[in-house]
């Protein structure tokens, strides 16, 4: 299951993740969010090797969507050695999701 992650872990959990993370910034009243949230359950499990997910309520960590400019919800933001290495916003596809997680596991 997804770890949820406010500003009291987000470093430990996300920056300094020897994995590879996909951080779901979402809000409990997004419709594209809850379709989405199944279909990043179903890539942490077939993916758990290759990708850590995350998931960052903007409506309580507010501060954490302010950091990292989240304009909408929900907003993807991968994170590879600490930084922010791409970032998918609206209701994504599992198939994009996938490629970027292929296409960012290539680049190590």
């Amino acid at each position: 299951m997804s770890v949820r992650v406010n500003a009291d872990n987000f470093d430990t959990e996300v920056l300094q993740s020897e994995t590879t993370v996909l951080a779901d910034f979402y809000s409990d009243s997004c419709v594209p969010c809850k379709r989405l949230s199944p279909v990043l359950a179903e890539i942490e499990d077939t993916l758990s090797d290759k990708i850590k997910v995350v998931k960052i309520n903007i409506n309580f960590d507010s501060e954490l969507a302010e950091k990292y400019e989240i304009q909408s919800a929900p907003t993807i933001l991968f994170f590879k050695n600490g930084s922010e290495v791409s970032r998918l916003s609206g209701a994504v596809k599992k198939e994009e999701l996938i490629e970027t997680i292929n296409n960012l596991q290539l680049g190590e």
